[in-house]
């Protein structure tokens, strides 16, 4: 770094101790919340403001919210690293490189929110996850539960002068869980209540929150269903050679015809079926979920591919829902974010399938889909500052509620 480029030197700080108390006390945390998902498009930042409430839950107003899309070369080694072979140096770098663009991302929504950095309280970083492995192998005694994410939060804490919590997921694993979801604190905080509702967020993975009615913490339960916007969008860029990141408005899909016996085979995945708890990633549905699924489509024409991904996507949601979730509880409706959504083809084939359920989508209750998961990273970032426990034990396995997060400081 050059002289040039070297922030101001800083005032002189309390104690860490006391800076955290600080923060504690204040009634409003202005907290930005930064994730990137397992489709690797871009960075998603929410500022959020939380005002706590003695003997309430906090109140929450999203002020901004953005996606900062990776440059495409970014994107590409990012992907590589899910399903390539790479050396830790590689790793490494990308590590370093995610952590100046999440904190480019952070600049970004403070600047859109028109907030100067020094009053945002606490930067909430999720990181980019590029290995998850939920259940270790059982035919290796040295394999073990682990997940990664990339984007060292040193860099954003230096490049933005805030305090950063992040690695969310280090310590759920280390006590016996899964690490995943961990949406379900956010998913109960903004969604719980008298009615039986189930949260589902359509990502590059499917998962879904159950909130039966009464929204007591200890009755609530989620996991992965499967594939939502994965393997779709990996066709979509297959089919236009790059041009395509997406089916946009799912007009591929729209126009092409399901074939149901391919349906059918990959609804025979042995993810769909496996009871909860469970977690899937690119090591379930990736780059080698799709090179099967082209060699075994080949002949199809490429909407017709698409049609049947995407029902895919919508089916493995409702089957999971079916057979883990209904005969348990009764549901009025399906409060769906993220990126599918804007599919709307696969959004009728899920209420189809799962009528009479009502599918709504979260911009009902005044979060923008897009917006949610960085959202809930805010939300999990306040829990960390205030001494909460944002994991749900009965749903990601571990022993215990914990604290989740790491602090680092610029």
């Amino acid at each position: 770094m050059t002289a040039a480029s070297r922030p101001p030197a800083r005032a002189p700080r309390l104690s860490r101790w006391g800076e955290l108390a600080a923060l504690r006390a204040r009634a409003t945390k202005r907290i930005i919340g930064l994730i990137s998902g397992t489709s690797a498009d871009g960075i998603a930042s929410a500022l959020v403001e939380i005002t706590d409430r003695s003997g309430s839950p906090p109140r929450v107003r999203l002020v901004a919210h953005a996606t900062a899309p990776y440059p495409p070369e970014v994107r590409r080694r990012v992907m590589d690293l899910f399903t390539r072979p790479a050396t830790t140096q590689q790793i490494a770098q990308v590590h370093y490189l995610l952590g100046e663009l999440f904190a480019d991302a952070a600049a970004g929504i403070a600047r859109q929110a028109g907030i100067p950095m020094d009053q945002v309280d606490l930067i909430a970083s999720h990181g980019q996850t590029v290995a998850h492995i939920g259940t270790p192998d059982p035919a290796d005694p040295w394999s073990r539960p682990a997940t990664l994410q990339l984007g060292e939060p040193a860099v954003i804490a230096e490049r933005t002068g805030r305090p950063v919590i992040a690695d969310f997921r280090a310590g759920d694993i280390a006590a016996g869980g899964q690490a995943a979801p961990l949406v379900p604190y956010a998913d109960h905080l903004l969604l719980a209540g008298a009615r039986g509702r189930i949260a589902l967020n359509l990502g590059g993975i499917s998962n879904i929150t159950v909130l039966p009615a009464g929204g007591r913490r200890e009755d609530v339960y989620a996991f992965d269903c499967g594939p939502a916007n994965m393997v779709v969008d990996g066709l979509a860029r297959h089919y236009s050679g790059g041009a395509e990141t997406f089916d946009r408005d799912g007009a591929r899909a729209a126009r092409g015809a399901v074939h149901e016996d391919l349906l059918s085979e990959l609804l025979r995945h042995p993810f769909i079926d496996a009871p909860p708890p469970k977690t899937a990633g690119h090591e379930q549905f990736g780059r080698v979920f799709l090179e099967a699924l082209l060699a075994r489509g080949r002949g199809l024409p490429p909407d017709d591919l698409v049609a049947t991904a995407t029902a895919f996507a919508a089916d493995a949601v409702a089957r999971n829902i079916v057979r883990f979730v209904l005969p348990r509880h009764a549901i009025d409706d399906l409060v769906a974010a993220g990126g599918g959504v804007h599919n709307p083809t696969l959004m009728r084939r899920l209420q189809a399938a799962l009528a009479p359920i009502r599918v709504r989508t979260i911009d009902e209750f005044g979060v923008p889909s897009d917006a949610k998961e960085a959202l809930a990273f805010a939300l999990l970032g306040h829990a960390g500052l205030m001494g909460l426990p944002g994991n749900f034990p009965r749903v990601t396995g571990a022993r215990r509620p914990l604290v989740l997060g790491k602090w680092t400081w610029p």
